[in-house]
């Protein structure tokens, strides 16, 4: 763009929303441009509007502007999918934050919700505690201030294994045509107007009543998952971000809509939950326990997380400050200290003196000082035990798995245990912890390590020889190697920290071949962003929405040219 429209343009964007919510500078628009693991690149402005009008204004000038456009909601993704990644774009780029738009309307008395894009997982499950409901996803996500808008667009999983990937047919959004038209869609079910503005503005100010209100407009979760999941014998894997099968307008969309609201359906909390300590050295026993639960129960287990040994051992030093900041504080405070951490860190950066990445240093020296964290019961676990499942069950299912269990480990290696309430809260929140500890012990170790190759798996359902082993060639480059997931689902995240001098895009290249072989499908559940290649079906959706090649263009390793040049 000539330096004329590029004024033009950010004229147009201040009038709409303000100069306060137009930021060209670039330390003001760092923490859009980059991710928290990955992605950077170069943009034009950073737009946050607070209206669900001002964000179509916003959009109107910048497709008048003949700009690219990137729909970010919270940036926590994993893969660097919601930020530019380089500077090799043919055209400017304008990130739109939707982080002022946050809006929940619960409807149909709480067996629903509209979410706006700016809505948390965290507001939501607060929101619907009200009526004895929960969001599709839980502490995970909800802890790091995830969006709900992001995990639909991302067809996103989650450790509860009732609930399935987020999905949903209804939703307004916007999209361009062929011949670039700007058009708004409401597929919400919901009655709401012709013009867009006025859409948009009943639908911000909920100026709609329950007869405005379609019952039948289409799924707002995926109810078939529950089956699906229950087909231990099928040779392909329950759920991963390419499944076309989940691909649904918004759905799976990945930025290359924009969307200013999903109706999703909500679901009810158990009336009573038990957690069962599983530990064994033996696969054979844990495939044992997942065929027999997911073919002869009734009840579906609330969540089956998996830990390895090493992953237990590195989230118990390295996930600690994670550990106690829930656990003292409370998951309302997380968003805060996420964002608290990102501001400290950026301040010490500047200052020369302080290390690189001193929050984490900071907190994991400190937290060192302080008591063993962990209930005996699991330390003693960790000894014995290489191998962990964190069996949660609800209602009925408690005594259906407290059966048996006793009678499986009459005979076997393993073993296990009924968690106290201290002992199932530390189990979950260990696990939780897990996620991040390899990122903070990259921090930590930064003369030592490399990177992390970080990734998310879906097995067979089939495959009963699940846990990994590299070739030798391989193997020599990492330090660890963290194994852990949802094991019901048979969705893995395995993050391998590098030696220093390690070429780790090799690396990942290798294992990812590996996995070609037994016929896994990645990414499970952080979507392909720019780490990962779109194959053919979700590259085809992509170019099916986006026609235009103008929202989020390269991501999957896609063009990143207007018309998908």
């Amino acid at each position: 763009m000539k330096s004329n429209q590029t004024a033009k343009l950010i004229e147009k964007l201040q009038s709409i929303v303000g100069h306060k919510y137009t930021l060209t500078t670039p330390s003001r628009t760092l923490p859009y441009r980059q991710g928290i693991r990955f992605g950077k690149g170069d943009a034009l402005a950073v737009v946050l509007p607070g209206t669900l009008v001002e964000q179509w204004q916003v959009l109107k000038a910048c497709v008048e502007a003949d700009v690219i456009v990137i729909a970010q909601s919270a940036n926590t993704g994993l893969t660097g999918g919601s930020t530019p990644d380089g500077n090799d774009y043919d055209r400017p780029i304008v990130i739109v934050s939707t982080r002022r738009l946050d809006g929940i309307n619960v409807i149909k008395n709480g067996e629903q919700v509209v979410c706006l894009p700016g809505s948390t997982l965290y507001r939501l499950e607060k929101e619907l505690k009200k009526y004895h409901r929960g969001p599709h996803s839980v502490i995970g996500s909800s802890c790091i201030g995830a969006s709900v808008m992001g995990g639909v667009c991302n067809n996103s999983g989650g450790a509860l294994i009732q609930r399935g990937p987020a999905y949903t047919q209804m939703a307004v959004f916007a999209q361009l045509d062929q011949q670039g038209q700007l058009h708004l869609v409401n597929h919400l079910g919901i009655e709401l107007g012709d013009e867009p503005e006025t859409i948009l503005q009943n639908l911000q100010n909920h100026t709609y009543t329950d007869k405005d209100i379609n019952a039948d407009a289409g799924l707002g979760h995926d109810d078939h998952y529950c089956e699906h999941v229950r087909q231990v014998d099928a040779n392909t894997p329950a759920r991963f971000n390419a499944d076309p099968a989940r691909h649904y307008e918004a759905s799976g969309s990945a930025g290359r809509l924009m969307v200013f609201a999903v109706r999703l359906d909500t679901f009810p909390l158990e009336n009573k939950s038990a957690v069962f300590y599983i530990g064994t050295n033996n696969i054979t026993e844990l495939n044992d326990i997942r065929r027999h639960i997911l073919r002869q129960f009734k009840t579906l287990p609330v969540s089956g997380e998996y830990m390895h040994r090493v992953a237990f051992d590195i989230a118990a030093i390295y996930g600690k400050p994670t550990f106690l900041a829930i656990q003292k504080l409370g998951t309302d405070m997380m968003p805060r200290l996420f964002v608290f951490k990102n501001v400290v860190d950026r301040i010490t950066a500047k200052i020369p003196f302080f290390p690189k990445n001193f929050s984490d240093r900071f907190s994991i020296f400190v937290c060192k000082l302080l008591p063993k964290h962990l209930p005996k019961s699991l330390r003693n676990y960790r000894d014995c035990y290489q191998h962990h499942l964190i069996l949660k069950m609800a209602d009925d299912g408690i005594a259906e798995a407290e059966s048996f269990l006793k009678g499986y480990f009459r005979n076997k290696n393993g073993n296990y245990f009924l968690c106290n309430e201290k002992e199932a809260q530390a189990a979950m929140l260990h696990r939780f912890a897990a996620a991040g500890a390899a990122t903070a012990y990259r921090n930590v170790h930064s003369k030592t390590v490399e990177d992390i190759v970080a990734l998310d798996i879906a097995l067979k359902r089939n495959d009963t020889d699940w846990f990994e082993t590299l070739p030798k060639d391989i193997d020599q480059h990492f330090i660890h190697k963290m194994y852990y997931g949802h094991f019901f689902c048979y969705v893995f995240h395995q993050d391998y920290i590098a030696k220093k001098g390690v070429d780790c895009d090799k690396v990942k290249h290798d294992i990812l071949a590996l996995l070609d072989q037994r016929g896994a499908q990645y990414p499970a559940e952080h979507n392909v962003g720019h780490l990962y290649h779109a194959n053919d079906d979700l590259k085809k959706f992509y170019q099916q929405i986006d026609p235009t090649n103008s929202f989020n263009p390269g991501i999957g390793k896609t063009s990143k040219k207007k018309h998908w040049a």
